[in-house]
């Protein structure tokens, strides 16, 4: 439990700094804080209950890059990260997709989110059906966000462009929410017999604490 504590600590310390610089001369400060916030608020939430309910140092490394990748996006805006401006000639690209891949893990990791809460609460007594629920909640998720998109678009007009960074697609939030199941089903198929194992370990030194 002690090394798993370290690493806790240090994902939490790569976080803060990733923070720090995101924070220090955003491209537009009302979109970082808009950009950021999802990330404050686990970061809150996830130190509250790290002793009441401890999560799989999986699960703890995959909100670490998730968050990461918030604060890249706030930092720059979804529409203006360097490197996916740098591909966008390579691939063809007609806008900086960057945006795609914030939604890609925001399906991917709320399914592993999800799948740890199910599993460990015991939520299910037909496990069959556990990915079709996963999979809806991460599109729940998502529509959620879409909808907190427009609401920001109604309440402040023009000042939401650099946040909601369609770019003139008109089909993005379409393309946002197909990317979030996509994580979702990726999330599933290939990290499940992973997640698998550090439940086990999780579960395995637990108990050799209790």
């Amino acid at each position: 439990m002690k090394n798993a504590r370290t690493s806790h600590l240090l994902l939490l310390l790569m976080v803060a700094i990733v923070l720090a610089w995101s924070g220090w001369q955003p491209h537009d400060r009302f979109t970082w804080w808009l950009e950021v916030a999802p990330g404050l608020a686990a970061i809150v939430l996830l130190v509250a209950t790290y002793h009441r309910f401890r999560l799989t140092t999986l699960l703890y490394t995959l909100i670490t890059l998730h968050i990461c990748v918030l604060c890249v996006g706030g930092h720059y805006t979804y529409a203006r990260v360097p490197f996916f401006d740098w591909l966008r000639p390579i691939f063809g690209w007609q806008r900086n997709h960057y945006d795609r891949l914030g939604h890609f893990l925001q399906g991917f990791v709320p399914a592993l989110i999800a799948r740890e809460l199910f599993v460990r609460l015991n939520i299910l007594q037909r496990k069959k059906w556990m990915p079709f629920l996963i999979a809806c909640v991460c599109l729940a998720i998502s529509a959620f966000y879409e909808l907190i998109e427009w609401w920001m678009a109604i309440l402040t007009g023009s000042a939401a462009n650099d946040f909601i960074g369609s770019q003139g697609d008109v089909w993005d939030t379409q393309g946002d929410m197909l990317m979030a199941l996509i994580g979702a089903i990726c999330a599933l198929l290939f990290f499940s017999h992973l997640h698998d194992r550090a439940l086990r370990r999780l579960s395995a030194a637990e108990e050799n604490v209790s």
